[in-house]
């Protein structure tokens, strides 16, 4: 039987930016005092699973939140993989609600601007790295620190099913296994009824 790969995917703690609502994107903002206090709150949630290791977005937002849990957790942040960088948002980023962020929106998209990655690239960027960890890693069970929408447009391609927006520092649990794919058992903190797998222990 094949092993399953279990992740914690983990948005890193708020910035600056996302306190303001500046769109991010690939732009390298470092977490501010309440995103460091995140990190250390989200710490308790993932204690209830076992973990193997810490893996992160090179980007250092999300770098330091995966040292602040690996640190309470007693793990080690063994990779920091450049496939888990935030979706890039282009000439958008940097910008707040506005009449300069409406010029960019491609067809009313909120999520959508013109210049930025494609929501496809995204998704296969970040379910690339997953599986290669799947990969080198068979019945891991990986915590994975890196961004909200990455992570949210990867489930949704992952599980076929809308996704709602990442929290800061929330935990999504999800399995993958090369026979049955991928099921999830938590989505930004909240456990799922369907799908749900036993993972304590």
């Amino acid at each position: 039987m094949t092993a399953t790969t279990t992740f914690a995917l983990v948005r890193h703690g708020q910035t600056d930016w996302n306190a303001i609502g500046r769109i991010q994107g690939a732009t390298d903002v470092p977490l501010n005092d309440v995103g460091r206090g995140q990190a250390t709150e989200a710490v308790a949630p993932l204690a209830q699973y076992e973990w193997d290791f810490v893996v992160a977005s090179p980007l250092s937002r999300a770098a330091e939140t995966a040292d602040i849990i690996a640190a309470d957790l007693g793990l080690e942040v063994t990779r920091h993989l450049p496939g888990l960088v935030e979706r890039n948002y282009g000439p958008a980023e940097g910008l707040s609600a506005g009449p300069a962020l409406d010029a960019l929106r491609v067809d009313g998209d909120s999520g959508s601007f013109r210049g930025a990655e494609a929501a496809l690239s995204v998704s296969n960027r970040g379910l690339g790295a997953l599986h290669q960890l799947a990969e080198d890693y068979p019945g891991a069970r990986i915590i994975v620190v890196c961004h909200g929408t990455l992570i949210r447009l990867s489930l949704m391609a992952a599980l076929e099913r809308d996704i709602p927006p990442i929290l800061n520092a929330a935990m999504s649990v999800v399995q993958f296994s090369p026979e049955a794919g991928w099921t999830a058992s938590v989505i930004n903190n909240e456990p799922l009824e369907a799908d749900a797998v036993a993972l304590a222990g």
